[in-house]
């Protein structure tokens, strides 16, 4: 386990399963294990969804902002636990009190704010905030539970 780091696009790769295009983070500010991330996702216009939501005024889907909040939790879960804890992969499996106060466009950067509420045996409880420039953009609740690798 490790306090209040950095982590870079290579350690993301190695923490997380995702891979192009639906990897979500892209770079870890700060984590705490057992406590809290902060992760950045920087939001570019050559994004495939961008070409069809909505064509002319490109707005990032909400799912996808939740997404990268669900993936930053991963990331905080991975460093809460030990080496060999980790034999498991996280899958997303509620979210609750979920809102969205602005749309993000390309040239954003989302900060990623998720701190860790609970955990029960297999299942993780999050508190996700997304912020640009200072503003939340959108807020949730994330339940996630780990299973076994595949």
């Amino acid at each position: 386990m490790t306090d209040d780091k950095t982590i870079d696009i290579k350690g993301i790769l190695e923490r997380l399963p995702h891979r192009f295009p639906f990897l979500m983070v892209d770079r870890v500010r700060s984590v705490t294990a057992g406590k809290s991330i902060v992760a950045l996702k920087n939001v570019t216009a050559n994004e495939a969804h961008f070409e069809g939501h909505f064509p002319g005024h490109p707005v990032m889907p909400g799912v996808l902002i939740i997404e990268a909040l669900a993936q930053a939790a991963g990331v905080l879960a991975w460093e809460s636990v030990t080496d060999e804890e980790r034999l498991w992969i996280l899958y997303l499996v509620g979210i609750d009190k979920t809102r969205f106060k602005q749309p993000v466009m390309p040239g954003d950067q989302l900060v990623l704010n998720v701190e860790l509420v609970q955990r029960r045996r297999n299942l993780w409880r999050f508190e996700g905030r997304a912020e640009v420039d200072g503003k939340v953009v959108a807020a949730t609740d994330l339940l996630l539970a780990d299973g076994p690798k595949p």
